[in-house]
């Protein structure tokens, strides 16, 4: 029995682009959603590939959260340097007061003299400035190099988060282009059994075709009449989800206004990529950087056994009123040092010393999954180039067959079941093709991403530079 092709639409799957995003530590959905930006238009814009990325790279929430992650770590950078400054503030006050001495056990006769036990009601004002500054202490010095290389880390996340967004709205790009091109092979293959079964239908009026051919043409024609109205909805549901990628209101229409021409890329080898790769990853400089500010949080614990040395300062006048007044000040300088803490300092060195191992681990790890993005791409990329060669050809022989068969039922040498299944030939053979000129611009992609810099490295890669 023959087998039937089914009729649903094939989905391509987004490949490097929900691969990076799902490494990106469970925030897919963060990447996936944006911050629409104006207002939706009746004209429905034209877009770039350029532009979409440039509109993702402003909108996209995902990177909007990396970028407020790392102003946040700079924050805690400045706490901790400001714990190394000097502190200083001010302060007033206005003190009315009354004492009775017998509270501090005063005397109240004295060699027979009667001592008053009220004092007041009196009153003074002091205006004073106050300083603090801690000396020196270790702990809060390695706390703070801690700080830096956090706020590094931050950063250098925030521009690994540009790459995942690129490859997100990029790859949402060539999705939509795939789904297009699928629509125009799926309408050329619906106009195609249109004709097939008119040409049945002309043919049983004239008494030359039987009615089973005129039922398996219009068969033909009705699924593939289901396959398009299945295939443009997926085409609009591809195109609302990347205008959630790119920041664009959920109504504004958008037409692709440029196609990604094949290009097989031979200018970069895979020894030169994975090279690159660990030089410019932004995500493998960030771990490095965690691993430093790991390095720092682990002397900062042991530091907590060093002495501190702090100076405290006071200075003012204090008197009735601002006019009879006097200065007064107050100089303090004070050591401490540990003596007996109860294990605390050991089990915040065992925490520090186990927040370091995990940091280098995740280093390592992050090296060897690096190279494998790289070897993936490079090999998605030599599998794509062969696939659409392949495709092309297949193609190419299947129209043939089409035509020799539709041929062949016109001059009454047989029905149209050869015609029916060379059509499905032929829409196997465009579904293969458009799925690897996906495939191969999806690898280019992923390829830009294993490499760092991504927003650079994209639009030469799909020129074959």
């Amino acid at each position: 029995m023959r087998k039937r092709r089914r009729v649903g639409p094939a989905r391509f799957p987004l490949g490097g682009a929900l691969l990076a995003l799902s490494l990106a530590q469970g925030q897919q959905s963060q990447f996936a959603g944006s911050v629409p930006a104006g207002a939706a238009s009746p004209t429905p814009a034209a877009l770039t590939l350029q532009g979409a990325i440039q509109r993702a790279l402003a909108t996209n929430l995902g990177l909007l959260t990396s970028e407020s992650a790392s102003d946040s770590a700079r924050g805690q950078r400045m706490r901790a340097l400001s714990a190394l400054l000097p502190q200083f503030y001010g302060q007033a006050t206005e003190t009315a007061e009354q004492l009775n001495l017998k509270t501090f056990g005063f005397p109240t006769n004295i060699g027979g003299l009667n001592i008053p036990t009220i004092v007041g009601p009196f009153q003074y004002i002091d205006v004073r400035v106050y300083g603090q500054w801690t000396a020196y202490d270790y702990t809060l010095r390695k706390t703070y190099q801690s700080a830096r290389w956090s706020e590094r880390a931050a950063r250098l996340s925030a521009q690994d988060a540009r790459d995942l967004v690129v490859e997100a709205a990029a790859n949402g790009y060539f999705l939509i282009l795939a789904d297009a091109s699928r629509i125009k092979a799926i309408e050329a293959q619906v106009k195609t059994a249109q004709a097939l079964y008119d040409q049945a239908a002309d043919r049983q009026r004239a008494g030359t075709a039987a009615g089973i051919d005129v039922l398996r043409a219009q068969v033909e024609l009705k699924q593939q009449q289901q396959r398009l109205l299945a295939q443009t909805n997926t085409y609009e549901k591809d195109k609302l989800a990347l205008g959630r990628i790119i920041g664009l209101p959920p109504a504004q229409e958008f037409i692709l206004a440029e196609e990604t021409p094949y290009a097989a890329l031979t200018s970069i080898t895979q020894g030169q990529a994975l090279e690159t790769a660990l030089a410019q990853r932004r995500d493998y400089q960030s771990a490095k950087a965690q691993a430093r500010a790991a390095e720092e949080a682990v002397k900062a614990a042991r530091g907590e056994r060093y002495p501190t040395g702090q100076i405290n300062a006071d200075y003012g006048a204090i008197g009735p009123t601002l006019n009879n007044s006097h200065g007064t000040f107050t100089v303090a300088a004070s050591a401490r040092v540990n003596i007996f803490d109860g294990g605390r300092i050991e089990g915040d060195i065992a925490q520090a010393k186990a927040a370091l191992k995990q940091r280098r681990d995740e280093l390592a790890d992050l090296g060897a999954q690096i190279e494998v993005e790289v070897r993936d791409a490079f090999l998605d990329l030599r599998t794509a180039a062969d696939q659409v060669a392949v495709a092309r050809d297949n193609l190419a022989l299947a129209n043939e067959t089409l035509m020799q068969a539709r041929d062949r039922f016109a001059a009454g040498v047989g029905d149209n079941i050869e015609v029916v299944q060379a059509q499905e030939s032929v829409a196997t053979a465009n579904d293969s093709l458009i799925l690897a000129l996906y495939a191969h611009d999806v690898a280019k992609s992923a390829l830009a991403r294993s490499m760092g810099g991504a927003e650079q490295n994209l639009p030469k890669f799909l020129e074959g530079k």
